[in-house]
């Protein structure tokens, strides 16, 4: 007998643009530069939302949302996390938890850690936690050229 518990990963980067407020863990950073994006840019949110598909067998952030769907053009994390959970509760696959870990300077995320993973919970309707750092000035993220996402989901499988 196979297990119904399946693991997911997901990642994702974007580089900041100029100008506009970050899009980030489903919240609005308005001290730090915008992603850019297809969409909001949400490395977070992209990077779960790949690892709840992975784990669902359900294609990845590409195939749902890609560039080549000009619906999704500006799409916010808020409607991607909601699209997809329609998703998984289409093909009866419940969500256990999930993780997050933001790579990068800026914006701090610890002073609103609670309310990202709070927002993301309940958006998600599971447990998301976060964890963030930085890389000690190397790469594109110690730079400040951009964020670095990277997720991983506990899903299981319902019976069809």
């Amino acid at each position: 007998m196979s297990s119904r518990l399946r693991v997911g990963a997901g990642v994702d980067a974007h580089r900041f643009g100029a100008e506009g407020i970050c899009a980030l863990a489903g919240l609005q950073w308005p001290d730090s530069k915008k992603l850019i994006g297809h969409s909001d840019g949400d490395v977070a949110v992209h990077a779960l939302c790949d690892a709840l598909l992975s784990a669902a067998s359900l294609g990845d952030v590409g195939k749902v949302f890609g560039i080549d769907r000009p619906e999704m053009k500006d799409a916010t994390g808020a409607s991607m996390i909601q699209h997809v959970r329609a998703m998984l509760e289409e093909n009866s696959v419940t969500v256990i938890n999930a993780t997050i870990a933001i790579v990068g300077n800026q914006p701090k995320i610890s002073p609103r850690r609670e309310e990202a993973e709070a927002t993301l919970s309940q958006l998600l309707g599971a447990p998301v936690t976060i964890a963030a750092t930085t890389t000690d000035g190397m790469g594109f993220t110690g730079e400040g050229i951009g964020l670095y996402a990277t997720s991983h989901a506990l899903v299981e499988i319902g019976e069809n």
